[in-house]
């Protein structure tokens, strides 16, 4: 019953996984640790999305990625 009622999340969570390392990879930056915990999700129900461990210059990567898409996300919403 619990493996039919979380069907819907596991999906997500694996569809989630894929998407980030597509995005990660077209910008050249990559978590290879990324995966989802199917483990935790079978015991609890809920399953997380594991980033683990990444090179630094990697993660420097993606936090310019987030600044430069927040920047434009505020440009947009003050209609700019």
């Amino acid at each position: 019953m619990l493996n039919r009622a979380t069907a819907d999340q596991r999906r997500e969570a694996a569809l989630v996984v894929d998407d980030l390392a597509a995005v990660l990879a077209l910008c050249g930056a990559k978590l290879p640790s990324l995966e989802v915990d199917w483990e935790y999700g079978r015991r609890t129900g809920c399953y997380l999305v594991s980033l683990g461990a990444a090179r630094a210059s990697d993660v420097v990567r993606i936090v310019e990625l987030l600044r430069k898409g927040l920047h434009f996300e505020r440009l947009a919403d003050d209609g700019g």
